[in-house]
């Protein structure tokens, strides 16, 4: 099992990055918040989880031990593949995540693309207890980000819901949508973010 990776940041993007390690290149699925975090390094660790299948050996990164862990929860339980458990950590930062968990709120969770009520209660049921005794829930956003709407963050907000699963029209309207009602000042993470809330 790889543990961790550690190398050259040499492609980032919302979704995936890809590190050089000794002059090989690994690519490595990300969540929407570590991408926030490490957006702006060259020099990168990730704690990695190597998911194997017959037709495929996919590598997920984790800047934070804290968001590998809830995400070792979420695929534990039954109907929540990696994919979706990625698609819920780029949906909920992990405290928005531990907060629904232990709050019983399951809707919020609901309201990620993918998850269902069952799927959503679920993870609610199974993770309660975990989640309590392990969350240190320090709320706090890290909200920092490109600061300047152009087409540049809205080719890229599109490109990561695509890689997502979304239909490019219904990605392009969730995006124009939050776009009017924020305006032009949001950061691309938040506007991924908040593209994947609406649907």
């Amino acid at each position: 099992m790889i543990a961790y990776l550690k190398g050259k940041l040499v492609f980032k993007d919302p979704t995936f990055v890809i590190i050089d390690i000794s002059g090989i290149g690994y690519h490595v699925k990300i969540s929407l918040q570590t991408y926030s975090k490490i957006k702006d390094e060259e020099q990168v660790m990730l704690l990695t989880f190597l998911h194997i299948k017959e037709d495929a050996h996919t590598l997920y990164g984790f800047k934070e031990e804290a968001e590998k862990k809830l995400f070792l929860n979420l695929i534990s339980i039954s109907g929540v593949g990696p994919n979706t458990g990625l698609m819920i950590l780029s949906s909920l930062s992990s405290e928005e995540l531990e907060t629904a968990i232990i709050q019983e709120d399951y809707k919020t969770i609901q309201n990620v693309k993918g998850v269902g009520v069952k799927t959503a209660q679920r993870i609610v049921l199974e993770l309660k207890d975990k989640v309590k005794k392990d969350s240190t829930l320090d709320i706090s956003t890290n909200n920092s980000g490109f600061l300047h709407q152009n087409n540049k963050v809205k080719e890229e907000a599109l490109q990561a819901l695509m890689t997502l699963g979304f239909p490019k029209n219904t990605a392009e309207k969730n995006i124009a949508t939050i776009l009017k009602k924020t305006g032009t000042e949001i950061s691309l993470e938040d506007l991924i973010k908040a593209s994947l809330k609406s649907t």
